[in-house]
């Protein structure tokens, strides 16, 4: 994390028979290199989670169902303005946590980080909530003892505030990242209603339009097949790139890099604003998983699970549509040394 670290706090949340307690910080951490540390690895397990949702906090005359309201947007804004301090800002912010995990019942032991960074010429500020697990350490005295760690691969709850945007853009829909959770009541709701922000644009929704339009435009312009491919291939690379970058893909600059890739007389821009409803929007986040579906055949059932990069389809995969039959040259070796052991091959 190239970061410019601004500040950073950690508030402890216990349990102690049934209920949920709050034991807030007096002070910031020292910006030293275990905080540095810290928020490294945060920051490799955030970027590295699968799905990931983007938001805006909710206004006034948005029509939201929240069991709490929440006053975190206000909070900020005032610490934001200077009307606040960092500290206070932060053990508020812990309060509010706090009243959302009595109301729901939750008794979950970790701590809450608050920390703000600039980076890239932007301001940032990250709030996640840590787990913990008992560990044992080794003391002074090579004695063993028991102790409470921190279980940052197990973060669930967590979101990244781009400040700058924020201020620049009040109508962005994107500034707030966080990580998605998974089927049924996401656990991401819960700590949404704790930030007062809704979700915006998804990610797998944007992702799915991208690939429908890309298979719109290579056959609105007459693409033969290895220039179809190309193409999805070079949609899918751009994408990643941003991805990996934790940006959004803005339809105009993948535009112009798909012309140096694939030239093609309609650029992609001028094919999307000519989609009317269909059409994407000018900016929005990726889903990585879903982006896949450009470069890969994939799927699965009747207790078969197949998947090949697009790019072996014709060469050691071949499928014929008539018989529906997929023929498959070489095996991966793993899968090889398996049905050899099966069959009772030496392999």
């Amino acid at each position: 994390m190239q970061a410019d670290v601004q500040h950073s706090i950690i508030h402890q949340f216990y349990t102690n028979d049934g209920q949920i307690g709050l034991r807030v910080a007096p002070a910031t951490l020292a910006i030293n290199d275990e905080v540095g540390l810290l928020l490294d690895e945060l920051t490799e397990v955030y970027q590295a989670k699968p799905s990931k949702g983007y938001a805006r906090f909710l206004r006034p005359e948005d029509e939201h169902e929240r069991s709490v309201e929440s006053n975190f947007p206000e909070l900020l804004e005032h610490w934001q303005k200077g009307q606040e301090e960092f500290v206070n800002f932060s053990q508020e912010s812990a309060k509010l946590l706090h009243q959302q995990l009595q109301h729901y019942g939750i008794l979950e032991a970790g701590f809450l980080l608050v920390a703000s960074y600039r980076e890239r010429g932007q301001d940032f500020l990250v709030v996640a909530f840590l787990p913990s697990q008992e560990g044992v350490t080794i003391a002074p005295d090579l004695s063993v003892d028991k102790s409470s760690q921190l279980a940052i691969s197990k973060v669930q709850l967590a979101a990244t505030i781009n400040l700058s945007e924020w201020a620049d853009e009040p109508d962005s829909t994107t500034y707030i990242s966080f990580i998605k959770g998974r089927a049924g009541r996401k656990v991401s709701d819960f700590f949404l209603d704790f930030l007062g922000c809704a979700e915006g644009l998804n990610a797998k929704k944007q992702s799915q339009q991208l690939i429908e339009s890309v298979s719109r435009y290579a056959q609105e312009e007459q693409l033969e097949n290895e220039q179809a491919r190309q193409l999805r291939k070079s949609v899918y690379d751009i994408c990643d790139n941003q991805w990996q970058q934790g940006e959004p893909v803005r339809v105009k600059d993948l535009s112009e890099q798909l012309r140096e890739a694939v030239p093609v007389e309609r650029s992609f821009a001028d094919f999307n604003q000519s989609q009317a409803e269909r059409a994407l929007v000018d900016e929005f986040p990726t889903d990585r998983s879903t982006l896949k579906k450009l470069v890969k055949f994939q799927g699965q059932g009747g207790g078969l699970s197949i998947g090949f990069d697009q790019d072996l389809l014709g060469a050691r995969v071949e499928y014929d549509p008539h018989s529906d039959k997929l023929t498959v040259h070489g095996t991966p070796p793993n899968l090889r040394d398996q049905l050899r052991r099966y069959f009772g091959i030496d392999s």
